[in-house]
């Protein structure tokens, strides 16, 4: 739903700040990490992710995409939550996380895990990071993924929508243009 937002701090703790933009201000949870990087007063571009639950609506801020990116992986694991994810996330690299969870260096922050659930993780992590590095080596991640992922946050079924996309003609390569094409053929059936 959002990718960032950029404007002024206005308020922070230990584990949040409230960014101001157009009159609003949004709260996002950040790893301490992330803390030391911002300052109250200051202009600051935050990534975000909103996470959604029967309880509430969090957004969860990063500084970089690349943290965002990590943060989305492991939340993505089962049995992570984004407060786990959000402290792991702040380790670094997914395999900067890889090599810390192996040595079993687990930020203070980070509550509930484990060894069960750390031999979970780091199994699971490995799948995804070998994933993510032969998505990198073939060098089609970003306009199909973020097609993909546009067409599924539109409410369409992964599945479906990663199968429309697969049937568009190659010299289709904007990812607006795929999305409008995709719309074309998901809206007929």
């Amino acid at each position: 739903m959002f990718n960032y937002i950029s404007g002024i701090i206005t308020d922070k703790d230990h584990r949040r700040i409230v960014l101001e933009n157009q009159g609003m201000g949004f709260e996002l949870f950040c790893s301490p990490k992330t803390m030391e990087g911002l300052s109250v007063g200051h202009k600051a571009k935050i990534y975000t992710f909103l996470s959604v639950s029967e309880r509430a609506l969090d957004l969860y801020g990063f500084l970089t995409a690349e943290d965002l990116e990590s943060f989305k992986v492991l939340n993505d694991i089962s049995g992570i939550g984004p407060k786990t994810a959000l402290g792991l996330a702040a380790i670094g690299s997914m395999e900067m996380i890889k090599e810390a969870l192996e040595q079993g260096k687990i930020p203070s922050d980070v509550k509930g895990i484990g060894p069960k659930r750390m031999q979970k993780i780091l199994l699971e992590l490995t799948g995804k990071i070998q994933e993510i590095s032969k998505q990198r080596s073939v060098g089609k991640v970003s306009v199909q993924d973020d097609a993909l992922e546009a067409l599924v946050s539109l409410g369409f079924l992964r599945a479906s929508a990663k199968e429309t996309l697969a049937s568009l003609p190659a010299d289709i390569k904007k990812t607006e243009e795929r999305i409008k094409e995709a719309l074309k053929i998901l809206g007929r059936k």
